[in-house]
């Protein structure tokens, strides 16, 4: 039986968690056969013993791949999408993991019987570093439905779409254009290359966790810590690079969806460098604020004029209620 699913999870110094990513690899149920294959990228922990001890125990199901030097996260992706044998990829990182064992049978099922498709995702609910549930599940809506270019321009995102949650038909990034290569953030880009081929589908079950709080995560790297508005201001700046290069990319043809997006993004820096009065009275950007709710406004003028009452606010907002993260802030 040829293998149908590649599922392709990187790890990095990752020993406390890899094994429950694996484990959920494993018990997988479908009636097609899968290959689970791990970037293992020179972990100072033990990281690699435990991925090899899997290996020896499934030779047929996992493969390890790996090199004698640290290749960084980029680069460790690429070398398992270019060994994936799959019609379909499924993505995980090792520290995440996936809590529904029909998971694969029931995203591979839709593209199988949708070939207009190119992606489906699922619910994801936030834990821990110990898989205790922080109240919040990233879900888009409440039930399953179609998710076209204009929504994925906008909210594309890890709290969006989180990379767990990711099955898509492989070819279609089988030659990814140079801009792409020169990201940082390569969740983004994928899925708008991806979305240029077909239509997202959003399915309304919660069939994995992503872990928060993981040290040395692209989360606490970059959005935790003192330095964490000025690279939100650069990581924004470089997703508009991202949509000229992908207006570019996909002929124009999602320009109106592009240009709309690209102001969101502008509007976000403004708001990170507490330009409200730039927001309020330009010209390009005085008609969003005047469509604004009076709730909305009522928002944003506290975040400008009282920042730490308003980050106090949305702590405790945030443990009250279970919802997606991007109502609630979270930022990708």
């Amino acid at each position: 039986m040829s293998i149908l699913v590649s599922v392709v999870c990187t790890t990095y110094n990752h020993e406390k968690y890899i094994s429950d990513a694996i484990e959920s690899f494993l018990m997988q149920q479908t009636n097609f056969d899968f290959e689970i294959l791990i970037g293992e990228d020179c972990s100072t922990d033990n990281t690699r013993q435990i991925v090899e001890e899997y290996v020896r125990k499934n030779p047929n199901k996992i493969k390890i791949i790996t090199s004698n030097t640290n290749v960084g996260p980029e680069e460790n992706e690429n070398r398992l999408l270019e060994k994936a044998q799959g019609k379909y990829l499924a993505l995980c990182e090792g520290d995440d993991y996936w809590t529904d064992s029909k998971k694969l049978q029931k995203q591979v099922d839709y593209l199988e019987k949708n070939p207009e498709c190119s992606l489906v995702f699922h619910a994801t609910e936030f834990v821990n570093v110990s898989k205790e549930s922080i109240g919040t599940i990233a879900r888009i809506d409440k039930e399953s439905r179609i998710v076209k270019m204009d929504e994925i321009c906008l909210k594309a995102t890890p709290s969006f779409i989180p990379t767990g949650s990711r099955l898509y038909r492989k070819h279609l990034t089988d030659n990814l254009p140079g801009w792409y290569r020169k990201t940082s953030i390569g969740d983004f880009p994928s899925a708008l290359i991806i979305a240029n081929y077909g239509y997202f589908f959003y399915m309304d079950e919660v069939m994995s966790a992503y872990r928060t709080g993981v040290e040395g995560s692209w989360t606490n790297r970059t959005l935790v810590g003192k330095e964490a508005i000025r690279n939100d201001i650069e990581i924004n700046k470089e997703c508009i690079q991202i949509l000229n290069d992908f207006n570019d990319y996909s002929n124009y043809q999602f320009k109106r969806e592009l240009e709309k997006a690209k102001k969101v993004r502008e509007i976000k820096i403004l708001l990170l460098e507490r330009k409200i009065k730039v927001l309020k009275h330009s010209k390009i950007y005085k008609d969003y604020y005047l469509k604004l709710s009076l709730k909305e406004k009522i928002i944003l003028n506290l975040n400008y004029y009282f920042p730490k009452f308003y980050q106090t606010l949305s702590n405790i907002i945030k443990h009250q209620k279970n919802v997606s993260p991007n109502k609630m802030g979270v930022k990708n």
